[in-house]
């Protein structure tokens, strides 16, 4: 009895399949030695990183933590030098970041210690540290881009101080930092007189953020802009 079209294609794909299993299997045996050595590698390197996190890089966060906590309370109290610097007893931010590289608590070091340097008119070493500190967190990147503002203001670089306020009031708009970055952009647009594009800004904070501390006194600010314009 004759075989069927369907029947003698099934045959074609179980021979192809066959096919395919030999070469796979010939491919193995080839390089068996490689692909054992390479997933050796790979084990012992994610036994490597978890060991690592566990027994060093964890007891280290800990230690960074306590070393942060003291440079916090001097940067909470105006003393940024010894925030900085330390006081003999505890580590100061520069230090932190220096001793305790790759934890959370070296990078948030750089945040704190780029401030402190803005605080003490150090305007360059200030931004670079700025812009080395990594977050997510809503309130601190956009109070980053607002602190670089800030500087490059101070440096008389209104270009990229424009560029920095922009970037803090756009990033994850809240009620807390962007109205405060809408109106310092503002200003700031007052002050190269582009009276036009404050008015913008400001009018932005009384239609979205008119419960603010901001959009409650906004409304003299667009009246001074528009007579000034």
């Amino acid at each position: 009895m004759a075989k069927s079209k369907k029947t003698k294609q099934d045959d074609k794909n179980i021979v192809a399949v066959e096919e395919a299993l030999s070469k796979s299997e010939q491919f193995i045996e080839k390089h068996q030695n490689t692909i054992i050595y390479t997933v050796g590698v790979i084990v012992l390197l994610i036994a490597g990183y978890i060991g690592y996190t566990r027994f060093i890089l964890t007891p280290r966060e800990k230690d960074a933590q306590a070393e942060l906590f003291m440079a916090q309370n001097y940067f909470e109290g105006g003393d940024f030098e010894l925030a900085l610097e330390g006081d003999g007893e505890y580590l100061g931010f520069l230090d932190i970041m220096a001793d305790f590289r790759m934890t959370k608590s070296a990078n948030l070091s750089r945040y704190y210690a780029g401030v402190s340097l803005l605080h003490l008119g150090e305007w360059e070493e200030g931004i670079d540290l700025l812009k080395k500190f990594r977050t997510s967190d809503q309130m601190l990147g956009a109070m980053r881009y607002g602190a670089i503002g800030d500087a490059y203001w101070e440096l008389g670089d209104l270009q990229r101080a424009t560029r920095y306020y922009r970037k803090a009031y756009r990033y994850k708009p809240n009620k807390l930092t962007t109205p405060v970055f809408l109106l310092k952009a503002g200003l700031l647009f007052e002050h190269k007189g582009e009276y036009a594009e404050a008015i913008r800004l400001y009018e932005r904070i009384h239609t979205e953020y008119a419960d603010t501390n901001e959009g409650r006194d906004i409304e003299k600010f667009i009246a001074r802009a528009r007579a000034s314009k």
